[in-house]
């Protein structure tokens, strides 16, 4: 038998010793990416044998990445699958594009793009390739995405930036926002072509939710590809200005060109890679270029990596392990690169922004909580100025502007959000960074707050105008489930446990981002998107998204920007908008935390304070007297002094106010249970501000009874034949199986719909029972002491809280349970108090007594007031004591029957003993056919009130009128 001899592989050589040769999962995989390159560039495209064969090599190359560990370590280190990688998603986004959206051309220019129902004719017209070429570049990504899953992952992410396989990632997600973005019209096709357009958006969904899930693998930990990711999604093209953001109502003088020129500065600086990834870049250029798929772009930064010393421009930092650096700001230098490398920060323009937009309390305690004064002189002003405020559009211009300037100078002289000059000092040397400017939270006053017509449309009050940013389109597209790559990016990039500590310079990277993530309108367009999807789609606080988010809230506060995050979700429109409600809902969420566990620093619990000071400050100054001024109006049209049709809100605006207001207080519930902020509120008399709101209910809103007030017997007799009428006039019989066919008669109406209470008429459910539980936590005795607080008795008796704690003690049906809450406080408030008891005693003084005992042998006719019935019950009352005819009468029928008038227990009732518990009469035990019928506890009340000499009152049902 003749042996055939197998050629074997040629010799790689000397400098290729130190790599092995190919696996089978490289050449396989190296091939299948070789057709898939050419089918993109029609160099040639693939048949269909040959794309069946490319994709299921493509799908054994995915599981083994998924199943296996060497495989995803040997893939990731070579560098022609990640140079075929990025060649293929160059060809096939265009080519995608075309097909989906219309021409590369159209995209950015609204005259030369398609319309939705175009873009929808050329998916259906292409959907058999596009649903094929989609599902094999999601598996690409995917492989991709795995692939920077190793023991040193900045190897294969160096190497994914130095092919820019990162850039070919960004334009994949920007495609697929453009494709699943778009409005289709559904109601123009038919259900095939309904069928293809919905399976088509779900594969684009698919592949956008793998290309964020590979950015966040390409990130992660690496803090030059985090930085490289923020600068291309935060710096959008088309949302820069040619002056500073001023213009765009931020008011902190943030420079975008300035930091966007930085912060090139600093990723060319930074654009050394690991040892390993330069090694195998230099191997490749110089042994494999020659070779498909061809040489590694000299694109800078990066390329002085891999290319001889000397070829390329090298402008790197060049410091020793373990290297300090001090940074200083020069302003001499001229050469712009040459400033920032002695600056050694990221940016020195993102730096003075910080300083503008931090708490402006963040130094010292420079800024003072509002008086309960200046808070009552805003209320009333609020009062005053409410239907001019909400319908601006109908002012005059001179009134308007007079308004204007007379609000300016009242916030001038009070306004709590000024900045001191002094505090706004650069952290790095003694220079101060800028004259000063108003904290962005100053930027206006108080009643610029409504500066809008009314007709603004409800969807405008989740994002204004368009929605700026690559990322801020994509919680509008993907579900809960699909977008938490996009919160885990976020996270990565800015939260301090997932950074890698602090620089040369001293600096925390992660912070930076956060402040940049801030200072930018993509950055605040997405964080207000991220907020809204929460209450979108009502997630609770055990998801993962709401933890997420709350951890990039945690980051914020952690560089004392909540505050400014909170004033750039302000919409005009609204009292408190849809995201500051979810913001505030996640720093209630974060408060919670620390009644478990306290924090041991005193840095944190001090800004903890300063963050509880400024939501407090924003509910005295803001919150209160535009709900109270609202309450106000409310009470004026329930009694008759003013026309609902001049209520200026509706339903929905009432429902968000209420629901912002409700958050607030639960944040308010919180900060009084943990012992460093509690003391905080009362030094604030936090008081005030709740009995002003218990005030404003009381006056606007009616209690709701439990049930309807009890009818007549006129109305319940004209009820009762109404209804008998009916059942006479039109019998209801029915005949399944016969024959018979009654007359046509026309069918009833329809019901009408559910009628919506009038927005007049909102009834602020559940405020009063949040308000109660606040200040039950705050008059509850100290630690080991049995009375009340003295200084909380002491404000609810100054600022009058007892009386609308007394008038909350009847049931009201909108305020489920918040008697017993009543109860509580009054318990705390008169406890140890000689203010608070003095109060009520002069009270019970002052009522007068009551007497309604009819005349002997008579009746009287009166009305008391039930809890939870509806109005005034009408009650007669029949004296027990007979009159002297009477007693003539019934002594004279006593003789000639042969029994005395007492042994009967008709004629008289026996008194009840007063110590008995029972609470019946003598009579009532012995004979129970003289209980009265008493659904609704009237016995008890009536003997409450002494309206009888003793027993039951001889009433029946028909007695009430």
């Amino acid at each position: 038998m003749t042996t055939i001899e197998i050629p074997s592989l040629p010799d790689p050589g000397p400098a290729d010793a130190s790599r092995p040769p190919e696996t089978i999962e490289e050449r396989c995989f190296s091939a299948a990416l070789i057709c898939l390159e050419g089918h993109y560039t029609n160099s040639p495209p693939m048949g269909p044998l040959t794309a069946a064969r490319v994709s299921s090599m493509v799908a054994k190359t995915l599981e083994k990445t998924h199943t296996f560990k060497h495989v995803r370590e040997v893939l990731s280190r070579n560098v022609a699958i990640w140079i075929w990688l990025t060649r293929i998603f160059g060809a096939a986004i265009p080519n995608l594009t075309t097909r989906s959206v219309g021409p590369l051309s159209s995209l950015n220019d609204p005259e030369k793009g398609v319309s939705p129902q175009e873009s929808t004719a050329l998916i259906a017209k292409n959907y058999g390739n596009l649903k094929d070429d989609l599902q094999i570049l999601n598996k690409l990504m995917h492989i991709a995405r795995n692939l920077l899953v190793t023991s040193e992952p900045e190897v294969p992410q160096d190497i994914c930036a130095a092919v820019h396989f990162d850039q070919m990632v960004y334009q994949t997600i920007i495609l697929c926002v453009n494709v699943t973005s778009k409005g289709y019209d559904g109601e123009i096709l038919d259900e095939a072509s309904r069928s293809k357009l919905n399976e088509i958006t779900d594969l684009y969904k698919k592949l956008l939710v793998t290309s964020l899930q590979q950015a966040h693998n390409w990130t992660a930990k690496h803090d030059r590809n985090k930085m490289s990711f923020w600068y291309d999604v935060l710096f959008d093209e088309d949302a820069q200005v040619d002056g500073p953001q001023d213009d765009m109502g931020d008011g902190s003088g943030f420079r975008v060109d300035v930091a966007k020129v930085e912060i090139q500065n600093w990723l060319e600086r930074n654009s050394r890679m690991c040892d390993t990834a330069r090694k195998l870049l230099t191997d490749y250029s110089r042994k494999q270029s020659d070779r498909p798929p061809g040489v590694l772009a000299p694109i800078a930064p990066l390329a002085w990596n891999w290319y001889p010393e000397g070829e390329v421009k090298v402008r790197v930092d060049n410091f020793k392990e373990g290297e300090k650096f001090t940074p200083r700001w020069d302003p001499d230098i001229k050469d712009k690169f040459e400033q920032d490398r002695v600056y050694g920060r990221v940016s020195r323009e993102i730096d003075t922004w910080w300083m503008r937009a931090r708490d402006a309390n963040y130094d010292d305690w420079v800024v003072p909580m509002p008086s309960v004064e200046f808070a009552a002189s805003r209320t009333e002003q609020c009062k005053n100025s409410m239907l001019n405020r909400y319908a601006h559009h109908a002012l005059d211009p001179d009134d308007e502007e007079e308004d204007e300037e007379e609000h300016e100078e009242h916030d001038e002289e009070e306004d709590i959000d000024v900045v001191d000059e002094e505090s706004d000092r650069d952290p790095h040397d003694d220079q101060t960074a800028d004259d000063s400017v108003d904290d962005d939270y100053a930027d206006d006053g108080y009643d610029d707050m409504i500066d809008e017509d009314e007709d603004i449309d409800d969807d405008e009050s989740y994002s204004e105008g368009p929605l700026t940013g690559l990322l801020t389109e994509i919680p509008n597209i993907l579900d809960p489930k699909q977008i938490e790559a996009l919160h885990m990016i976020v996270k990565s990039c800015i939260l301090d446990s997932a950074g890698t500590g602090l620089t040369r310079a001293g600096e925390n990277l992660q912070k930076t981002r956060c402040r940049m993530f801030l200072a930018l309108d993509c950055g605040k367009a997405l964080f207000r998107e991220m907020l809204v999807f929460i209450a979108v789609w009502e997630k609770d606080e055990q998801s993962l998204i709401f933890q997420l988010t709350s951890q990039l809230v945690e980051a914020m506060h952690h560089s004392s920007l909540v505050s400014y995050a909170w004033n750039s979700l302000r919409i005009p429109k609204d009292i408190i908008s849809p995201a500051q409600t979810v913001l505030l809902r996640l720093v209630n969420y974060m408060f919670r935390s620390r009644i478990a566990s306290l924090p041991q620093d005193a840095k944190d619990r001090t800004r903890d304070l300063k963050l509880v000071m400024f939501f407090f400050g924003y509910f005295r100054s803001r919150i209160v007297p535009e709900c109270v001024a609202l309450m106000h109006l409310q009470a004026q049209i329930r009694e008759d002094n003013a026309d609902p049709a001049d209520f200026p809100m509706d339903t929905w605006d009432m429902e968000r106010a209420k629901d912002g207001l409700a958050q607030y207080l639960d944040l308010l519930t919180t900060v009084s249970e943990i012992p460093y902020t509690r003391p905080k509120l009362i030094e604030w008399e936090a008081v005030y501000d709740l009995i002003t709101l218990l005030n404003g209910l009381e006056a606007g809103v009616p209690k709701k009874a439990l049930v309807d007030s009890i009818p007549t017997r006129a109305e319940a007799a004209a009820a009762s034949t109404a209804t008998s009428s009916r059942s006479t006039s039109d019998p209801l019989v029915e005949h399944p199986y016969s024959a018979y066919n009654p007359p046509e008669s026309p069918s009833p109406p329809p019901p009408p719909p559910p009628h919506a209470e009038a927005a007049y008429k909102y009834p602020w459910s559940g405020i009063k029972s949040q308000i109660f539980t606040i200040l039950a936590t705050l008059l509850q005795p100290r630690a080991g002491k049995s009375p009340g607080h003295p200084d909380v008795q002491l404000q609810m008796v100054r600022h009058n809280g007892i009386v609308p704690l007394l008038n909350s003690c009847s049931y009201d049906d909108h305020n489920p349970f918040a008697k017993e809450r009543v109860t509580l406080c009054l318990k705390w408030l008169l406890d140890g108090c000689d203010a608070a008891n003095a109060f009520f005693r002069e009270l019970v003084s002052m009522a007068p007594p009551p007497n309604l005992r009819p005349p002997p042998g008579g009746t009287a006719t009166s009305t008391i007031r039930v809890d939870g019935i509806q109005g005034e019950v009408k009650v007669q009352v029949r004296s027990n004591t007979a009159g002297p005819a009477s007693h003539a009468q019934e002594a004279a029928s006593g003789d000639k029957n042969g029994a005395a008038p007492e042994n009967r227990p008709q004629a008289k009732a026996q008194t009840q003993p007063k110590g008995s518990a029972s609470g019946q009469s003598q009579a009532e035990q012995s004979n129970p056919s003289l209980i009265p019928d008493d659904p609704y506890g009237l016995v008890e009340e009536m003997r409450r009130l002494q309206m009888g000499q003793g027993g039951p009152p001889a009433f029946s049902v028909d007695d009430f009128m």
